[in-house]
């Protein structure tokens, strides 16, 4: 006799995190029922979710299988039942491809069963069984799974209550019903550390009315943490309005931002309210609020400050309700000391600001996100399916990504199009290689750029380029087996070990001839195992 239903109960009287408790069920399934891959999937809107797996690569977690897209999901979800699927079934397995346990050619998966999983008369999504070889699963499978679909649901249902509970625990005074920040659909996806504490502290500032800053390079995606922050705030009712200040040309962006009247300016034919009025009990997103000329910053202060606003043409003053999110990947303290922010707008708009990480700092969130762009390309383009080769998956984790999620984005779209060019069949398990994606000659530039730095003439007489690795200078090191960025570091650690034996161990001088700031030296060097603390090495 199985001795799942005890493990399963077992679980159920067990105190566990969400993500644990839910890797455990799928794990235990794999073990109970065997194949190649367990997935446990989530209804969201139109399309499933993965929120615990075993067996598929790890980039399959941050795909959403839109269920229409896929008519395998779609006869798994409009049925009360398990399913299972022949293993001669015309119908595409959107997994295809994607499991681990497969040898280096991808095939396609061989027997499959699913079901659709219901908490209180309502869909909350399904569970999928997979395997490549045919015939793992048959009827006497199908009738187990619907026999473990009660304590399935069960976890399922344990899980969501422990996370109401932590909400009411949590419990605000305001009478409109809110998202929750698990509930809060800002299409942000990711697992690391990093994104994590934003994500915490996004979460607890959303309940106030602080003005918040958003800051990180172009590419991170501030747009969808702005759309999050008002999601989970008491204004989720109202509207969210986004204006991007650096598309604003100056001589509009007064009208653009607090209106105008009829007869104005030249074409102004009637009366028109601007984004602030718009927004009104709602949240007021500016994107690169950096951009915006001086003349502007000076009228949007006083707004800010006195919650009126005027429209152009006009001296009756609008009374306003907005709470402002700004954004920009300018270093705004170093622009208002260059005479070209204003030092009381920043102050009023920086009251809670929000470093945003840099994909570069996300490590573990990239390839979540390929995966999730590259089905969103598989459906775009019509494959029946898209994965990665090894040495794809390798680059893409190596990568520096300065333009960070964005770029991650179009690398993805350009790689999938580049199948197409190179003779890849819609109808095939497409694999992306490494060389599709575009990355190896802008490595080799930033390794050739980092290298021809230049360097003080007297560290030893060596220049970067120069510097010795091991014996081997950088391209030698590249070539003897040693990843790029195994190699940048070795490159680092030589140069910041021969500044400091060039300047008496003196790291403000080392980083004055390194052309570093003292404290980004220090923590390079923390980073790369060079010293203990701040007086040695």
């Amino acid at each position: 006799m199985t001795v799942l239903p005890t493990i399963l109960l077992a679980d159920l009287v067990t105190e566990l995190p969400a993500p644990v408790r839910l890797q455990r069920l799928v794990s235990n399934l794999m073990a109970e029922f065997g194949g190649g891959a367990v997935v446990l999937l989530q209804k969201q809107q139109d399309y499933l979710k993965p929120v615990a797996m075993q067996g598929l690569a790890r980039e399959a977690l941050g795909r959403h299988f839109v269920v229409a897209h896929h008519p395998r999901l779609a006869t798994i979800m409009a049925s009360r039942q398990p399913v299972r699927f022949a293993p001669d079934s015309s119908l595409a397995d959107p997994y295809d491809g994607l499991l681990d346990a497969q040898p280096e050619q991808p095939l396609a998966v061989h027997d499959c069963m699913g079901m659709s999983l219901y908490l209180e008369g309502e869909c909350w999504g399904a569970i999928t069984l997979d395997a490549l070889e045919a015939g793992t699963f048959d009827a006497a499978s199908e009738a187990r799974l619907q026999h473990y679909s009660f304590l399935i649901e069960a976890i399922i249902r344990l899980c969501r209550l422990e996370r109401d509970n932590r909400v009411l625990r949590q419990s605000r005074s305001d009478s409109e019903p809110r998202l929750v920040a698990s509930q809060a659909d800002s299409g942000i996806i990711g697992q690391s550390k990093a994104l994590q504490q934003v994500l915490r502290q996004l979460d607890v500032v959303a309940d106030s009315e602080l003005p918040v800053l958003l800051l990180g390079e172009t590419g991170t995606g501030k747009e969808l943490f702005a759309r999050r922050l008002h999601q989970l705030s008491p204004r989720s009712k109202k509207p969210l309005v986004y204006i991007n200040c650096a598309a604003l040309p100056e001589t509009l962006a007064e009208s653009e931002l607090f209106g105008h009247v009829k007869g104005a300016f030249s074409g102004a034919g009637q009366d028109r309210a601007g984004r602030f009025e718009a927004a009104d009990g709602g949240t007021l997103f500016l994107d690169e609020v950096g951009e915006l000329p001086l003349s502007i910053q000076a009228k949007l202060l006083r707004v800010l400050q006195n919650g009126e606003v005027q429209r152009l043409g006009t001296d009756k003053p609008c009374q306003v309700n907005v709470r402002i999110v700004a954004a920009t990947n300018r270093q705004l303290a170093e622009r208002v000391q260059q005479g070209e922010f204003r030092a009381d707008l920043y102050h009023r708009l920086s009251v809670y600001p929000l470093p945003i990480p840099p994909l570069r700092e996300r490590e573990l969130d990239i390839l979540l996100l390929a995966g999730h762009f590259l089905e969103q390309n598989r459906v775009r383009l019509g494959f029946r399916s898209l994965r990665f080769a090894p040495e794809a998956e390798q680059l893409l984790l190596q990568y520096h990504w300065p333009g960070n999620v964005r770029e991650l984005e179009h690398v993805l779209s350009r790689a999938a199009i580049q199948a197409l060019s190179q003779g890849a069949s819609r109808q095939d398990i497409v694999t992306l290689q490494a060389d599709w994606l575009g990355l190896a000659d802008t490595q080799q530039t930033a390794a050739t750029a980092l290298t021809e730095v230049a360097a003080p003439a007297d560290l030893n007489g060596l220049t970067p380029k120069q510097t010795v690795l091991n014996g081997l200078t950088l391209e030698q090191t590249v070539l003897n087996g040693l990843t790029l960025k195994q190699a940048l570091q070795c490159t680092q650690r030589q140069l910041i070990q021969a500044a400091l034996q060039q300047h008496q161990q003196c790291w403000a001088d080392a980083a004055r001839s390194l052309g570093v700031d003292a404290s980004n030296l220090h923590k390079l060097a923390q980073k790369l195992g060079l010293k203990a603390n701040r007086g040695q090495p």
